[in-house]
């Protein structure tokens, strides 16, 4: 279903996303992790499953990073180790920065690969340097396997100050990719503008538009969404208020994340814009894990 959603660039995608396990973490704990993350993604019933691959971005800002930064479980060897139980495409995260050209080649020439989905991310900040930049992925895609179902990030806040994200999305989409994965949303404004300029620019230049995939975040404490906004997520004043200053800051989150989409979706429905929802959780928080859940569930209500 993914894929024929994909290839037909229709709107309803549900995915949802999470990070693997610390990678110091023991063998056992890791398992246990993972057999309860996959219950949780079967009961939600969704098109794909997100894991993401992180890298530390110490270069892109210089405030102190909330949480410490820790290696985790390449998720291409969490996806084919831990979870390979459940049926579910997966959508794995490659930071193309952190291999080098014949890491990434052979990865995607491998013919035991489990994962047939993947979302290119570039370096954290143009000062970094890295060994293998976005472009020269794009160009090891094309000759290394095309068949691979690629996908690109997306960042609306970005298109704030720079009014260019639609445009990137363009160049991206010249590369290959298919669909596209947001980074978390809280500005709708700032959406808004993004899609209508995306609209626009490819109703002009009879551009085909592909699904943007908008990923929401549930947040429970300061703390969360201290660390949402050091990745760069734009929260308004008067709703950092709303959410800390609440009876209950996960509710009060969970509820605007579902306006939040419900307004882009009907937004987009009248535009034919095809769009869909990646429901994440950043935290550890077993509260956090299981509102992320309810709210998967909301929104594939909202969406049928």
């Amino acid at each position: 279903m993914l894929e024929k959603k994909i290839r037909d660039k229709e709107s309803g995608i549900l995915l949802y996303g999470l990070t693997p396990p610390k990678k110091k973490t023991e063998h056992e704990k890791v398992c246990r992790i993972a057999e309860k993350q996959m219950t949780a993604v079967e009961s939600i019933g969704v098109d794909g499953l997100v894991l993401y691959d992180i890298h530390d971005e110490k270069d892109r800002i210089d405030e102190e990073r909330p949480f410490p930064f820790l290696e985790t479980i390449d998720p291409v060897v969490y996806s084919k180790d831990y979870m390979h139980d459940l049926n579910v495409p997966r959508i794995v995260y490659r930071c193309v920065g952190k291999y080098s050209s014949d890491d990434l080649c052979d990865w995607l020439q491998d013919p035991n690969r489990f994962d047939h989905y993947s979302v290119f991310v570039g370096a954290a900040s143009s000062k970094q340097e890295v060994p293998l930049k976005l472009g020269d992925a794009y160009d090891l895609y094309k000759a290394c396997n095309k068949n691979l179902s690629l996908g690109g990030v997306c960042i609306p806040e970005r298109h704030i100050t720079k009014e260019n994200e639609h445009l990137r999305m363009i160049k991206k989409q010249e590369n290959g990719c298919q669909y596209f994965i947001s980074q978390a949303v809280y500005n709708v404004e700032a959406a808004k503008n993004f899609l209508s300029d995306y609209y626009f620019y490819c109703k002009e230049t009879d551009t085909e538009m592909v699904p943007i995939i908008f990923t929401i975040s549930p947040c429970g404490s300061k703390k969360t969404l201290d660390f949402m906004k050091w990745l760069g997520i734009n929260v308004s004043k008067w709703l950092e208020n709303d959410i800390l200053n609440s009876r209950d800051p996960l509710e009060k989150s969970v509820e605007i994340c579902i306006e939040n989409f419900e307004a882009l979706w009907q937004y987009a429905k009248k535009r034919e814009i095809p769009i869909g929802c990646n429901v994440e959780s950043i935290s550890i928080k077993k509260s956090e894990i299981e509102a992320s859940v309810e709210m998967a569930k909301a929104i594939k209500k909202i969406m049928a």
